[in-house]
């Protein structure tokens, strides 16, 4: 009796890891962007896990013990000199997929491959963000210079805003779905990321942050920032 009921056991557990494996995580839910011309929607789902200003073309990482240069994030010639950098975690449990965060135009992909896919987190910060859903600062990890990444410029009609797609260990492959020159809209997906991921989102300095670390956000539904035509004063809802 004791046999059969470990055998259901196991079985149930591997049709529970099967289902959220290779149904469950590849979920493609219908997403609305807000009606609001002035809404910059989140790219993913996820946890905000640091909002920091970003200056001369660098961002502070106090954990690192000097400021990261842009382009070792981006992994472009040129990137953005002033501005928010808005970092999401996007666990095993939450959608995949990467959203158009506004209208705009494609002007610039940069892919690059990485020598080796550093782990994100360890077991206890895994824990954390994944089940506990607290947010964990991850810029001083390794992986946020190093790992497979998607660089996307996308030119608007209030600045350009940058989307940097990090792989984790386990991702076998960023898949997009556009190409410079096209138009997207806000909403429109973008490309998919499997596995747990992170996504970097630079704004203009004249946007409004409205969200802070530990924030939840839902890809093309949560409002992340308001552009300048809002009217309202630039500031951020995040510690610095």
């Amino acid at each position: 009796m004791a046999l059969k009921l470990a055998v259901v056991a196991v079985a149930i557990a591997a049709g529970a890891y099967a289902y959220l494996r290779w149904v469950w995580f590849f979920r493609d839910p219908v997403r609305t962007p807000p009606a609001d011309p002035e809404a910059v929607v989140s790219p993913v789902d996820g946890k905000v896990i640091y909002v920091r200003p970003v200056y001369d073309g660098q961002v502070t990482a106090t954990k690192l013990g000097r400021p990261i240069r842009i382009p070792e994030i981006t992994w472009a010639q040129a990137g953005p000199r002033e501005g928010w950098l808005v970092g999401i975690y996007m666990s095993p449990l939450d959608v995949h997929y990467v959203y158009a965060p506004a209208d705009g135009q494609i002007d610039h992909m940069v892919y690059h491959q990485g020598k080796k896919n550093w782990p994100m987190v360890d077991l206890w910060e895994y824990i954390r963000l994944t089940w506990v859903r607290r947010a964990v600062d991850l810029m001083h990890k390794r992986f946020h210079l190093e790992n497979e990444r998607l660089t996307i410029r996308l030119s608007t009609a209030f600045g350009d805003l940058w989307l940097v797609e990090i792989a984790d260990l386990f991702v076998n492959k960023i898949r997009t779905f556009v190409q410079p020159g096209d138009r997207v809209k806000a909403g429109q997906k973008l490309s998919f990321i499997s596995r747990g991921s992170q996504v970097d989102l630079f704004l203009p300095a004249s946007f409004t942050i409205t969200v802070k670390p530990g924030t939840q956000v839902y890809g093309a539904k949560t409002i992340v920032a308001r552009t300048p035509a809002s009217g309202h004063e630039n500031r951020t809802g995040g510690k610095q």
